[in-house]
């Protein structure tokens, strides 16, 4: 176990070991000062048996085995800037100089109030664009399954553009008319224009009368009680998103 006077005598020869030389002895010996010092607590570190001196003097041996850095090894170990290297000037930075000093230096509340601004608009643009979509989409669920899957596989636009004119228009008179009829002998150009009537909400009815001995074919289209303004996305524009998203 090593003694008070073994500790104390160490903690001495640690305090006076630099003190001892002056001027430009202490830089000439300084070497030679710490190979003394690790030799004198190598020899202590193997005299002593407790567990905590051992590991003091451990700990001494491992401080003077690591060398002493410089200004520029301290400088590396806190890199980068502000005390390493300074960092290489973005392009960005380079090509616009006027207009990033003027953003980088602008007053934090304008930054904030700007950002705020620009936060709003972009939301308020994206909820306006989401609720006409919304709107669409809810129209085409309104018709039914099987005229959906009809619409997407012979998809004519033309054709659809032509039954959504007559119906938007009859929607947004004014005059009191209070019904559309139309002549359309095809049975499926007549199933499109009937889907075309679901996602207006406005109601569809085709009856069969006989003229000059054939059979002819009368849609008679009316309002409905919840039939509201036309949706601002029309069904050939919803359908050609689906399939831009597809």
């Amino acid at each position: 176990m090593a003694s008070a006077d073994l500790l104390r005598r160490e903690e001495e020869f640690y305090a006076s070991l630099f003190d001892s030389a002056k001027g430009g002895d202490a830089v000439k010996s300084r070497g030679q000062m710490i190979e003394r010092k690790i030799e004198v607590l190598e020899d202590m570190a193997a005299k002593v048996s407790n567990r905590r001196s051992r590991r003091w003097l451990n700990d001494r041996l491992l401080i003077e085995l690591v060398p002493r850095l410089h200004v520029e090894e301290i400088k590396g170990l806190f890199a980068p800037p502000p005390w390493g290297e300074e960092l290489p000037v973005s392009a960005f930075c380079r090509t616009s100089v006027g207009e990033w000093d003027a953003f980088r230096s602008i007053d934090m509340d304008v930054e904030a109030r700007l950002m705020q601004q620009m936060k709003q608009s972009s939301t308020k643009q994206k909820n306006h664009v989401d609720r006409n979509e919304l709107v669409a989409l809810n129209s085409w669920h309104h018709i039914d399954r099987q005229t959906r899957e009809a619409i997407k596989r012979n998809f004519l636009p033309d054709l659809l553009e032509i039954y959504e004119e007559r119906v938007r228009t009859f929607i947004e008179d004014t005059s009191g008319k209070d019904m559309l009829v139309l002549n359309v002998q095809d049975p499926f150009q007549r199933l499109l224009l009937h889907g075309v009537c679901e996602f207006y909400n406005v109601s569809s009815t085709t009856t069969t009368t006989v003229r000059d001995g054939k059979l002819r074919k009368t849609t008679t289209i009316k309002k409905r009680s919840g039939t509201g303004a036309p949706s601002r996305i029309t069904l050939v524009s919803f359908l050609r998103m689906k399939k831009k998203s597809h």
